[in-house]
């Protein structure tokens, strides 16, 4: 179990947090063997800042790990409480999944990732609970066709969350995959569509972004 860090000072918590969004990012383009130089450079530190703040990969993979899951239970919590119903808060919270990445990193990581570690297992349990708890209100309400599980919308937003092939710029990407989202959504519950965000692109616009250098 990890021990537990004394509070940093704000320019200390600001490297640590560009680091793990930096991690995040180049081990799902690169894998959980990618170069740490690459992460720091991404992040804007020395990589000799990165080994101050995690003294191995297998540390640096732990953090963005429990960074990931905090961050996600936090946000689901939040919605269950802040949200109307258990549907408004179920999609609240898979879009800011998107967001976080988590489904991008935790499958490149899986096989790096101390699922033994009690800290991990429990932050991940507790979000998981909240989860299960969104989904059967919004069944109960009504609102969710009765035979979709927790699983389903984990394995969703994990499909949703890869970054799209060739050379779409990564804003894009991460654009389209909220819009996909609210497809998905709206085909989940039915009744009058919302309005979609995202670009709207066509085969046209997909071929321009292959054909344009600067992409």
């Amino acid at each position: 179990m990890g021990t537990k860090e004394r509070p940093l000072r704000a320019d200390a918590r600001d490297n640590r947090e560009r680091i793990l969004a930096a991690a995040r990012e180049v081990f799902v383009e690169q894998g959980p063997g990618a170069p740490l130089e690459d992460v720091s450079r991404r992040a804007g530190t020395g990589i000799a800042t990165l080994y101050r703040r995690f003294p191995d990969r297998k540390a640096l993979i732990r953090a963005v790990a429990l960074d990931a899951l905090r961050r996600t239970t936090e946000e689901v919590m939040c919605a269950r409480d802040e949200e109307p119903s258990a549907f408004a808060a179920l999609v609240r919270y898979m879009h800011r999944v998107l967001d976080i990445g988590i489904g991008a990193v935790f499958p490149v990581l899986l096989n790096e990732i101390p699922f033994d570690d009690e800290e991990i297992a429990a932050v991940r349990d507790e979000g998981v609970a909240v989860m299960r708890e969104l989904v059967t209100t919004a069944q109960k309400d009504g609102d969710l066709r009765p035979d979709v599980t927790h699983a389903d919308v984990g394995m969703m937003l994990v499909r949703l969350s890869r970054p799209m092939p060739g050379p779409m710029p990564p804003e894009t990407g991460a654009e389209l995959a909220h819009r996909h989202l609210d497809l998905i959504v709206d085909g989940l519950r039915g009744g009058r569509p919302s309005e979609l965000g995202g670009p709207a692109l066509t085969f046209d616009d997909l071929r321009s972004m292959r054909d344009d250098p600067a992409t």
